[in-house]
């Protein structure tokens, strides 16, 4: 191989690694700019903004493993990103939209749902490789987010009234307890789709694409809220004996 071959090769490895940098990079753009729709008042954008930065944070940990690319430096900075886009940028934009009339009081929840998804992001990082997989421990802090902020992207006009506001307070705080709980949410990291099993969930996941296309913000946001409220009841489910897990599961975090 000629040393022009060997640059080339080497310019190609290089531009792999720095892919999925690319889709993280995109992902805090998001935030960014949902933190400047915000702050406009575009309320509706911000939230549409927040939901792409969600799809990114998806596809580079898959473009990276697809690849070959993973490193510690790419976990690291998805990290810092999600800190941004799903931590930042949502308690800003729930601010602006449901928790600047309680002025102080307001920040002061808003700011909490930015620590709690930090602490949320700091536990994953040092149990990434001594848990189960099977599970998350504590809600992800993205689909934190997407519960938190769907309710704006369903309603983004001004609440209709002043106990709304009070309601939306209290739902802040209880998504991020959430996050920072150890109830165990499902990864579905062991789902198998070549099982015979998986061949009945083709027309529940029909049904959920075909209601994304139809109203993407109801979709999504009763995905969220579904996800969110999930582990609670089973906690509940369980404490009443109606619901036992299976022996050997253990709480896991598969995912910030």
């Amino acid at each position: 191989m000629d040393r022009r071959s060997g640059d080339a090769a080497r310019g190609v490895r290089r531009g792999v690694y720095v892919l999925p940098a690319l889709f993280t990079l995109g992902n805090v753009l998001c935030g960014f700019l949902c933190i400047d729709a915000a702050h406009q008042g575009r309320f509706h954008a911000a939230t549409s903004l927040l939901f792409l930065a969600g799809i990114l944070d998806g596809l580079d940990g898959r473009v990276a493993r697809l690849t070959g690319s993973t490193s510690a430096f790419g976990e690291q900075l998805d990290s810092l990103a999600d800190v941004i886009s799903f931590g930042v940028a949502p308690a800003i934009l729930a601010y602006q939209w449901g928790l600047h009339d309680f002025d102080r009081l307001g920040l002061a929840v808003s700011f909490l749902f930015v620590v709690c998804g930090a602490c949320r992001l700091a536990r994953f990082n040092v149990q990434i490789h001594v848990v189960d997989k099977r599970y998350f421990v504590g809600l992800p802090i993205p689909a934190g987010a997407a519960a938190l902020t769907g309710v704006v992207w369903v309603h983004p006009s001004p609440m209709p009234s002043p106990a709304w506001n009070v309601a939306y307070l209290v739902f802040t705080v209880v998504v991020a307890y959430l996050m920072i709980s150890t109830l165990r949410y499902r990864s579905f990291k062991d789902l198998d789709i070549k099982s015979k099993k998986s061949v009945l969930l083709v027309p529940v996941f029909g049904l959920i694409l075909a209601a994304m296309a139809w109203k993407p913000e109801v979709s999504f946001t009763s995905l969220a809220l579904v996800f969110a409220c999930s582990a609670p009841v089973a906690k509940v489910l369980s404490l009443l004996g109606l619901f036992r897990p299976k022996k050997g599961e253990i709480a896991s975090a598969s995912t910030p």
